[in-house]
């Protein structure tokens, strides 16, 4: 239930309506593609990425913190409903984001403070799995609690959908999406209630561990794995390239409405029509990389994946100079969005199970799964960030060629994993 309660944020407010709204209130607000902030005037996408990738860095720097107060579990709840309240609240508060100064302020605050609280709690959220089910029953629990998320998550996004439909029939452009924000805030709290009053306390794994030592324990874990790791070639390669194509993949799936609706100019239901359409074909497509990599491999079809990628960011650009000859566009695109779908479930999936084979045997699996999500925080940081910067400086169509540089060094480093396994 707390993944019906949170997954409404991710498709809502991060993947869909949240980055069209942004684009187009702040263009609206001030006529142009460029919004004034904190005595700085920036282009408006290149904002909304420059906020998420610094929301992204505070939990990078906070994630190994938060780990191990989980691993302590004496009071994970009370931080689990700290993370969930401070993102529902915030997702409410962007009902009175308008556009026009100071209200930009407010909405990009409430748009960081919102992304913090969705992944602070799942940190806490996770760990509960090992505490409310046995080894046989995990992957039926969380694949259930993944099916329960998308259907709520789909929910509430055609009841947004219909709510924008209304108000744009009424000549108000502005209403819709607000109202939607507010809906997402209340169903994150609401429903999360239900798992608050089922999941138990935790009980501490350290009783006799003091509170102060938590803030040095995570990143002396940290380090520890590195030390580990940095003896295992084939991991050490994979994680590399883990971390170089995750800037790519994070970055596609982070600011591909931008893309859409500002690179090429596509209205706004069409672009939320898309975004279900890719995640109607993910399912599919990461059941599909999991039998092919069965058959051939882990690492050979997640090469064969950063391959695929590679040509969709090729034929993303390639849509953008069509665009720019007067040619429509609108079919093209869709064809992205499938290709994207196809393999945008697959590679997390994929590179979550190539991981989790390629560890050591070991009692500290937090750690290292810590260690992994640090790595996955940081390249949507880089990746997030360099997006932004390079679509203010030259232009958001340059850009897709900075995320074929990131597949091709993922690339180059499966390439070298693939060949440490054989040698060994």
């Amino acid at each position: 239930m707390y993944d019906w309660a949170n997954s409404v944020y991710n498709l809502v407010i991060t993947t869909t309506f949240f980055p069209i709204y942004f684009a187009a209130i702040t263009k609206s607000a001030y006529g142009e593609f460029t919004v004034p902030l904190l005595g700085r005037t920036f282009k408006n996408t290149a904002l909304y990425n420059y906020a998420l990738a610094f929301a992204y860095l505070i939990i990078a720097l906070a994630l190994p913190i938060l780990s191990a107060i989980a691993d302590s579990r004496g009071n994970k709840k009370k931080f689990m409903q700290f993370f969930c309240y401070l993102g529902g609240l915030s997702c409410i508060g962007l009902f009175w984001f308008k556009g026009e100064q100071p209200s930009v302020l407010w909405g990009t605050g409430c748009f960081v403070l919102a992304a913090i609280g969705y992944i602070g709690s799942l940190v806490f959220y996770n760990s509960y799995l090992p505490e409310i089910a046995e080894p046989s029953e995990r992957d039926w629990v969380s694949a259930r609690g993944y099916s329960m998320g998308y259907i709520g998550s789909v929910i509430l996004q055609l009841v947004g959908f219909g709510l924008v439909l209304y108000f744009s029939d009424q000549g108000d452009n502005s209403s819709g999406p607000r109202y939607t924000f507010l809906l997402v805030g209340v169903w994150w709290i609401a429903f999360a209630q239900i798992a608050f009053f089922y999941l138990p306390k935790g009980t501490a794994s350290s009783p006799d561990r003091k509170s102060g030592h938590v803030f040095k324990t995570g990143f002396l874990e940290l380090k520890k794995v590195w030390e580990q790791v940095k003896q295992l070639k084939v991991l050490k390669w994979f994680l590399l390239a883990f971390l170089f194509y995750s800037m790519g993949v994070q970055t596609v799936m982070l600011a591909a409405t931008l893309f859409g609706s500002q690179l090429l100019g596509l209205p706004d239901d069409k672009l939320i029509i898309t975004v279900v359409l890719i995640q109607l074909v993910a399912i599919p497509g990461a059941m599909s990389m999991s039998a092919l990599s069965g058959k051939f491999g882990n690492l050979r079809v997640l090469t064969g994946v950063v391959l695929f990628w590679i040509l969709v960011c090729v034929a993303a650009y390639s849509v953008a100079n069509m665009k720019e000859q007067g040619i429509d566009v609108e079919f093209y695109f869709y064809g992205l969005a499938v290709s994207v779908g196809i393999v945008m479930g697959g590679i997390q999936s994929l590179s979550r199970s190539t991981y989790s084979k390629l560890m050591p045997e070991t009692k500290d699996t937090a750690s290292f799964f810590s260690f992994y999500d640090v790595t996955e925080k940081i390249a949507i940081v880089i990746g997030i960030f360099t997006f932004g910067y390079i679509d203010e400086t030259f232009g958001m169509k340059n850009s897709v060629l900075i995320l074929i540089v990131f597949f091709l060094l993922g690339l180059i480093s499966l390439g070298r994993a693939r060949l440490k396994e054989r040698q060994n």
